[in-house]
């Protein structure tokens, strides 16, 4: 998504990420992988589940990763070992979904490039 900013950047699309991971955590990943947008935590995986994003870990998932010391339930600061699938959303200025993307499988992911033809379109609907 880094490297696809600068085209969103020339649309005047704001680009962010939004994460079940603490606000620590999520300025830490930012500083890290030298982001030039935020990511915002999802405390509790709010979002995700107002979304229908949110999901339950299986039981061999948890134990794989216990077994790889990733504490996911302090990582998140939710004892509820879930996460979110993947998803991509532009919503215009208007509050309109644009385009959206969720696959279950987290390692498909479309390409940014994917989501600029919609930013080529002029968002007409008023909210009233």
């Amino acid at each position: 998504m880094e490297a696809a900013k600068p085209e969103f950047d020339k649309y005047g699309a704001s680009l962010i990420a939004i994460s079940p991971q603490t606000a620590p955590n999520s300025r830490k990943s930012v500083r890290q992988n030298n982001l030039s947008f935020p990511i915002l935590s999802d405390v509790k995986g709010q979002v995700g589940a107002a979304f229908g994003l949110r999901f339950s870990l299986p039981d061999y998932l948890i134990e794989l990763y216990k077994q790889l010391k990733n504490d996911l339930p302090t990582f998140n600061d939710d004892p509820s070992w879930t996460l979110p699938m993947p998803a991509r959303y532009v919503v215009g200025r208007d509050g309109v979904i644009l385009y959206s993307e969720v696959n279950p499988d987290y390692t498909r992911r479309p390409e940014p490039e994917d989501m600029i033809p919609v930013l080529h379109r002029p968002s007409h609907l008023k909210l009233d």
